[in-house]
């Protein structure tokens, strides 16, 4: 990778960990197709994870004063994990495109709904409900082709908490994700040759949190809900490209 290229990418971590830090989510999203472009997608992907699980140890460590205003949190993580199992074990040879085109569709569904019925929100007992099923798909989809967020940041984000209480949701749950990952590409042997980069990735995710916390606290309730929906969306673009016409 040229200089050039380096300072591209650089660029990208900021701007992805500047989104991370307003919104909970966004590091991969920005940072792994950018990347891909001057490497292969599975460096980026190695590369980026754990700038990813340190910036989601930062941020739920910020936000922890806020758990008392999260909801079901322990559930959807507990189920997550026993999903991710079963996504890993009994839908990891399964072809990734059906799954993938479910996904599309359901945070369509979701972005189609927040514009229709601004008020459209998932009330405490429904949520308790439905949970335990949320976490499982999620770690479902997580254990059998690595994505969960798109579902996780619209089902946190139909709750309609405050922002910070959204922050320290979904990174606890990425976090929870990310560390099983981690785990699995160390095991692996993935970050051999690998952990310089990874290690230097590090560095501006770290510096640039508190610029997008500070962001945060300045834009307004809509500005935020907003900032959500355009990285779903975004998200479902960057799917459909990685699956369908790369």
């Amino acid at each position: 990778m040229s200089g050039g290229e380096l300072a591209i990418v650089l660029v990208a971590v900021i701007v992805g960990s500047v989104v991370k830090a307003l919104t909970g989510m966004g590091l991969p999203l920005v940072v792994v197709p950018i990347a891909a472009l001057f490497t292969d997608v599975e460096s980026a992907v190695v590369v980026i994870a754990l700038p990813n699980l340190l910036s989601n140890v930062v941020l739920a460590t910020r936000e922890r004063s806020n758990t008392a205003e999260t909801r079901d949190l322990p559930t959807l993580a507990a189920f997550s994990v026993a999903g991710a199992i079963v996504g890993a074990l009994l839908f990891v040879r399964a072809p990734e495109e059906p799954l993938i085109i479910a996904l599309v569709i359901s945070v369509i569904v979701y972005i189609v709904l927040f514009f229709a019925k601004p008020d459209l929100q998932t009330p405490p007992d429904r949520s308790r409900r439905l949970a335990p099923l949320v976490g499982l798909v999620a770690g479902g989809f997580q254990g059998a082709i690595g994505i969960s967020g798109p579902i996780v940041g619209s089902w946190i984000h139909s709750y309609r908490l405050a922002r910070g209480a959204y922050v320290l949701s979904v990174t606890v749950l990425f976090l929870v994700s990310g560390s099983t990952q981690f785990a699995i590409l160390v095991g692996s042997g993935k970050l051999d040759g690998r952990l310089v980069a990874t290690l230097l990735a590090c560095i501006p995710v770290l510096a640039s949190i508190p610029v997008g916390t500070a962001l945060r606290d300045r834009v307004s309730g809509r500005g935020f809900d907003l900032a959500i929906i355009g990285l779903l969306g975004s998200s479902v673009v960057v799917l459909v490209v990685r699956t369908f016409v790369i």
